[in-house]
């Protein structure tokens, strides 16, 4: 495998041509051809793009870099549940019953809360963002309690008042489907079927005691799906949501751009910001300070028409301000370096750093409050065992870091 420094020392040969003259060039090249003619190639080369630049624990600066333990389920594993530490090796793995659907995060009690998948034969049960299954284990991976949804996708979490709230699909009503506007024409689900996002709480033994629905609080005519390509199989297309302390909740939209705050108490939307300048977010992270952390996909942008790319934002609601932004590249030809069209998350760490998931990539980083990277790991699980190696993936929904403390408290939990 060609290294870093081979490759670095490649792009040198080149820069320095001019000052060696022709002659300088050819005594250059023809060293290093007889160096290529005494090198043994590899018997093969992985058919995987991602894997063949590297996997695992890529490098980091002790100095700079925020200490911890870094949990993430593999989107194409079977229910591991893995915990590395800061040098990329695995301490502990859960073996949950189902895949994931599609993560897991440590609670504020130290216990593994989970979203697991199981299909069914609805639409939103074929997706690949579908769940299904939520469910609380101790670190042994004791299920403590268990609830099943049918029409759950994407998100679930335990909320401070002990029950659990659920992100979920349903059929849009036809007259509010006549209204939705924007995405691919005749792209619909059969039948001209569209789907929208509910919200659902309910007692980890099963009652119902709390929903909304998106089609009662939004008008489909300000709110259209933001893409031209995207499928109109879906409305609003859920993806997060996170509980303020107040007890509102965040409730992040894909396919319309959109992040909505929700008043639990009257059910409206107290705030909301759209596109520009979202575009295809994931999830919302409030902070201590009252802003909000979340990742930035970057499909389409209505307010640039520049090629994709993704970043991190913090947004001051109050504002509406994005008051920090991590982009990679330096110019605009560089920032599409760092693009995931879709998954991918963010966490402020207790230093001040950011911890980032590239998520279509598996790849994890830091970076510091000015941008500089200081840890990096991927994703080395790929998958499924039953596709070919050039078209496995190492997705990863969601990543987080843990302190030794909070580790600590889980051994406990």
């Amino acid at each position: 495998m060609v290294g870093r420094r081979d490759f670095l020392l490649g792009l040198g040969g080149g820069l320095v041509a001019g000052a060696m003259g022709d002659a300088g060039v050819t005594r250059l090249l023809a060293g290093r051809q007889g160096a290529v003619a005494n090198t043994v190639a590899p018997a093969t080369i992985d058919a995987n793009t991602i894997r063949r630049r590297g996997v695992g624990f890529r490098g980091y600066d002790p100095a700079r870099a925020s200490p911890g333990f870094t949990l993430f389920a593999p989107l194409t594993g079977t229910g591991e549940v893995y915990l590395i530490d800061i040098q990329g090796n695995v301490v502990h793995t859960w073996n949950m019953p189902y895949p994931p659907g599609l993560y897991g995060y440590l609670t504020e009690k130290g216990t593994l809360f989970y979203n697991g998948q199981i299909k069914n034969g609805s639409f939103i049960g074929q997706t690949p963002f579908m769940g299904g299954a939520v469910m609380e284990v101790d670190w042994n991976g004791k299920i403590l309690w268990e609830l099943k949804q049918p029409d759950h996708h994407h998100d679930g979490l335990l909320l401070r008042n002990g029950n659990v709230l659920l992100l979920c699909s349903a059929t849009l009503p036809a007259g509010v489907t006549r209204r939705v506007r924007g995405g691919l024409a005749g792209s619909e689900q059969p039948g001209g079927a569209i789907s929208s996002d509910y919200l659902v709480e309910r007692t980890t033994d099963g009652r119902v005691v709390w929903e909304w629905r998106a089609w009662e609080h939004m008008e489909p005519e300000d709110h259209p799906i933001t893409s031209p390509s995207d499928s109109r199989t879906e409305w609003t297309h859920g993806n997060g949501i996170a509980e303020l302390p107040g007890g509102d909740i965040l409730l992040s939209f894909r396919q319309i751009s959109t992040l909505v705050r929700v008043n639990r108490r009257t059910g409206n939307i107290d705030w909301k910001l759209g596109a520009p300048p979202l575009s295809g977010q994931h999830a919302p992270s409030p902070l201590a300070n009252g802003h909000i952390l979340l990742f930035d996909n970057g499909p389409f942008r209505v307010d640039t028409g520049a090629q994709p790319f993704s970043r991190a934002l913090e947004i001051d609601p109050a504002t509406r301000a994005i008051v920090w932004t991590y982009e990679d590249g330096t110019t605009p030809g560089s920032r599409h370096f760092f693009f995931s069209s879709r998954i991918s998350n963010a966490q402020r760490l207790p230093n001040g750093n950011t911890l980032i998931n590239d998520g279509l990539y598996g790849r994890f980083f830091e970076v510091t409050p000015g941008g500089d990277a200081v840890w990096e790991y991927v994703n080395p699980h790929f998958g499924s065992a039953t596709t070919a190696p050039k078209g496995q993936t190492n997705n990863v929904f969601r990543a987080y870091r843990y302190s030794a403390e909070e580790i600590a408290r889980a051994q406990r939990a």
